[in-house]
Protein backbone atom coordinates (compact mmCIF):
# COMPACT_ATOMS: atom_id res chain seq x y z
CA UNK A 1 0.00 0.00 0.00
CA UNK A 2 2.80 2.35 0.44
CA UNK A 3 3.95 1.91 -2.50
CA UNK A 4 0.57 2.97 -4.40
CA UNK A 5 0.24 5.98 -2.37
CA UNK A 6 3.69 7.23 -3.71
CA UNK A 7 2.94 6.57 -6.80
CA UNK A 8 -0.35 7.97 -6.56
CA UNK A 9 1.36 11.41 -5.68
CA UNK A 10 3.91 11.34 -8.14
CA UNK A 11 0.96 11.48 -10.90
CA UNK A 12 -1.38 13.96 -8.98
CA UNK A 13 2.40 15.81 -9.23
CA UNK A 14 2.86 15.34 -12.79
CA UNK A 15 -0.79 16.17 -13.78
CA UNK A 16 -0.69 18.90 -11.62
CA UNK A 17 2.79 20.45 -14.04
CA UNK A 18 0.59 19.13 -16.86
CA UNK A 19 -2.18 21.11 -16.65
CA UNK A 20 0.31 24.48 -15.70
CA UNK A 21 1.81 24.52 -18.73
CA UNK A 22 0.96 27.66 -21.56
CA UNK A 23 1.61 26.00 -25.02
CA UNK A 24 1.86 29.58 -25.96
CA UNK A 25 5.01 30.67 -24.21
CA UNK A 26 8.38 28.98 -24.33
CA UNK A 27 9.45 26.41 -21.07
CA UNK A 28 12.53 27.45 -19.09
CA UNK A 29 15.95 28.09 -20.97
CA UNK A 30 19.18 26.58 -19.53
CA UNK A 31 21.08 29.22 -21.77
CA UNK A 32 18.65 32.28 -22.68
CA UNK A 33 21.83 34.00 -24.44
CA UNK A 34 22.16 30.66 -27.17
CA UNK A 35 18.62 30.54 -27.44
CA UNK A 36 18.09 34.38 -27.85
CA UNK A 37 21.16 36.07 -29.86
CA UNK A 38 21.71 39.65 -30.34
CA UNK A 39 21.31 40.29 -33.99
CA UNK A 40 23.00 43.52 -35.99
CA UNK A 41 22.29 44.75 -39.38
CA UNK A 42 25.76 44.75 -40.68
CA UNK A 43 25.71 48.30 -42.59
CA UNK A 44 22.66 50.12 -40.21
CA UNK A 45 23.47 52.33 -36.98
CA UNK A 46 24.57 50.46 -33.81
CA UNK A 47 26.90 52.42 -31.74
CA UNK A 48 29.62 49.59 -30.79
CA UNK A 49 32.86 51.93 -31.38
CA UNK A 50 34.61 49.83 -33.55
CA UNK A 51 33.73 51.33 -37.46
CA UNK A 52 32.92 55.14 -38.11
CA UNK A 53 29.11 56.15 -38.01
CA UNK A 54 28.38 53.15 -35.94
CA UNK A 55 28.23 50.19 -38.45
CA UNK A 56 28.82 46.72 -38.31
CA UNK A 57 31.04 45.89 -40.75
CA UNK A 58 32.53 48.41 -43.52
CA UNK A 59 31.86 48.46 -47.44
CA UNK A 60 34.82 46.93 -49.43
CA UNK A 61 37.16 49.78 -51.20
CA UNK A 62 35.61 50.03 -54.67
CA UNK A 63 37.67 48.96 -57.55
CA UNK A 64 38.75 45.77 -55.28
CA UNK A 65 38.05 42.31 -56.55
CA UNK A 66 37.40 38.83 -53.90
CA UNK A 67 41.25 37.12 -53.35
CA UNK A 68 41.23 34.71 -56.00
CA UNK A 69 38.58 35.95 -57.95
CA UNK A 70 39.33 37.06 -61.72
CA UNK A 71 36.19 39.27 -63.54
CA UNK A 72 35.64 38.40 -66.86
CA UNK A 73 36.45 40.60 -69.53
CA UNK A 74 33.44 40.65 -71.90
CA UNK A 75 30.37 42.29 -70.86
CA UNK A 76 27.06 40.07 -71.39
CA UNK A 77 26.11 41.91 -74.72
CA UNK A 78 25.80 41.10 -77.93
CA UNK A 79 28.75 43.17 -78.85
CA UNK A 80 30.72 41.07 -75.67
CA UNK A 81 29.76 37.88 -77.48
CA UNK A 82 31.22 38.69 -80.53
CA UNK A 83 34.33 39.54 -78.64
CA UNK A 84 34.54 36.54 -76.62
CA UNK A 85 34.30 34.55 -80.29
CA UNK A 86 37.96 36.09 -80.58
CA UNK A 87 39.24 34.89 -76.87
CA UNK A 88 41.29 31.45 -76.53
CA UNK A 89 41.32 28.57 -73.91
CA UNK A 90 44.10 29.80 -71.62
CA UNK A 91 44.66 26.27 -70.23
CA UNK A 92 47.71 24.47 -70.95
CA UNK A 93 47.80 22.29 -74.56
CA UNK A 94 50.32 20.09 -73.00
CA UNK A 95 47.39 19.21 -70.70
CA UNK A 96 44.77 18.15 -73.34
CA UNK A 97 43.99 14.85 -72.86
CA UNK A 98 43.29 15.83 -69.31
CA UNK A 99 41.18 18.78 -69.49
CA UNK A 100 38.81 16.82 -71.99
CA UNK A 101 38.30 14.09 -69.64
CA UNK A 102 37.35 16.52 -66.93
CA UNK A 103 35.18 18.43 -69.18
CA UNK A 104 33.78 15.43 -69.56
CA UNK A 105 32.93 14.30 -66.42
CA UNK A 106 31.39 17.81 -65.96
CA UNK A 107 29.53 18.25 -69.17
CA UNK A 108 27.85 14.75 -68.24
CA UNK A 109 27.12 16.15 -64.65
CA UNK A 110 25.68 19.54 -65.95
CA UNK A 111 25.02 20.07 -69.98
CA UNK A 112 24.08 16.66 -70.90
CA UNK A 113 20.59 16.38 -69.69
CA UNK A 114 19.94 18.80 -72.19
CA UNK A 115 22.35 18.88 -75.32
CA UNK A 116 22.83 15.68 -74.79
CA UNK A 117 26.06 13.40 -73.99
CA UNK A 118 26.91 13.59 -78.04
CA UNK A 119 25.82 17.27 -78.05
CA UNK A 120 23.39 16.29 -81.01
CA UNK A 121 20.75 18.42 -78.39
CA UNK A 122 19.03 15.57 -77.61
CA UNK A 123 19.37 15.73 -73.46
CA UNK A 124 17.17 13.46 -71.55
CA UNK A 125 14.36 17.26 -70.97
CA UNK A 126 14.68 17.38 -74.04
CA UNK A 127 13.61 13.42 -75.09
CA UNK A 128 10.68 14.02 -72.38
CA UNK A 129 9.43 17.51 -74.14
CA UNK A 130 10.20 19.27 -70.51
CA UNK A 131 12.26 22.19 -72.36
CA UNK A 132 12.36 22.24 -76.37
CA UNK A 133 14.42 24.69 -78.84
CA UNK A 134 18.23 23.10 -77.68
CA UNK A 135 20.12 22.88 -81.08
CA UNK A 136 22.80 20.69 -81.91
CA UNK A 137 26.41 21.88 -81.93
CA UNK A 138 26.97 21.27 -85.68
CA UNK A 139 24.14 23.30 -87.01
CA UNK A 140 25.71 25.23 -89.64
CA UNK A 141 23.99 28.88 -87.98
CA UNK A 142 25.88 27.87 -85.02
CA UNK A 143 29.20 29.30 -85.35
CA UNK A 144 30.51 28.42 -81.83
CA UNK A 145 34.02 28.96 -80.55
CA UNK A 146 35.82 28.15 -77.59
CA UNK A 147 35.23 31.78 -76.16
CA UNK A 148 31.42 32.03 -77.12
CA UNK A 149 31.06 28.85 -74.99
CA UNK A 150 32.42 30.06 -71.90
CA UNK A 151 30.81 33.06 -72.39
CA UNK A 152 27.62 30.85 -72.75
CA UNK A 153 28.31 29.43 -69.58
CA UNK A 154 29.39 32.58 -68.04
CA UNK A 155 26.02 34.34 -68.90
CA UNK A 156 23.86 31.96 -70.12
CA UNK A 157 21.90 32.62 -73.29
CA UNK A 158 18.08 32.92 -74.04
CA UNK A 159 16.57 30.14 -71.81
CA UNK A 160 19.32 28.49 -70.74
CA UNK A 161 20.92 30.59 -67.51
CA UNK A 162 24.33 31.32 -66.30
CA UNK A 163 26.13 28.17 -65.02
CA UNK A 164 29.05 30.25 -63.48
CA UNK A 165 27.63 29.33 -60.21
CA UNK A 166 27.76 25.48 -60.59
CA UNK A 167 31.48 25.21 -61.36
CA UNK A 168 34.53 25.19 -58.83
CA UNK A 169 36.11 28.31 -60.50
CA UNK A 170 37.29 29.28 -64.37
CA UNK A 171 39.41 26.42 -65.22
CA UNK A 172 36.23 23.95 -65.17
CA UNK A 173 34.61 26.47 -67.25
CA UNK A 174 37.56 26.32 -69.96
CA UNK A 175 37.55 22.50 -69.62
CA UNK A 176 33.95 22.35 -70.57
CA UNK A 177 34.13 24.53 -73.01
CA UNK A 178 37.02 22.79 -74.56
CA UNK A 179 34.86 19.90 -74.41
CA UNK A 180 31.77 21.21 -76.17
CA UNK A 181 34.24 22.29 -79.09
CA UNK A 182 35.31 18.60 -79.03
CA UNK A 183 32.08 17.49 -79.42
CA UNK A 184 31.42 20.14 -82.24
CA UNK A 185 33.93 18.52 -84.11
CA UNK A 186 33.30 14.84 -83.74
CA UNK A 187 29.44 15.78 -84.82
CA UNK A 188 30.75 17.59 -87.99
CA UNK A 189 33.06 14.73 -89.48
Amino acid sequence: MKHLGKISVVLVLVLLVAACADKNSPNYQYFPNMYEPVGYEAYQGVDNGLFPDGTEAMLPVEGTISRGYMPYEFENTPEGKELARLNTSPLDSLEAEENLVKGAELYAIYCAICHGPKGDGQGNLVKREKILGVPSYDDVARNITVGTTYHTIYYGLNSMGSYASQFANEKEMWQVSEYVMKLKEDLTK
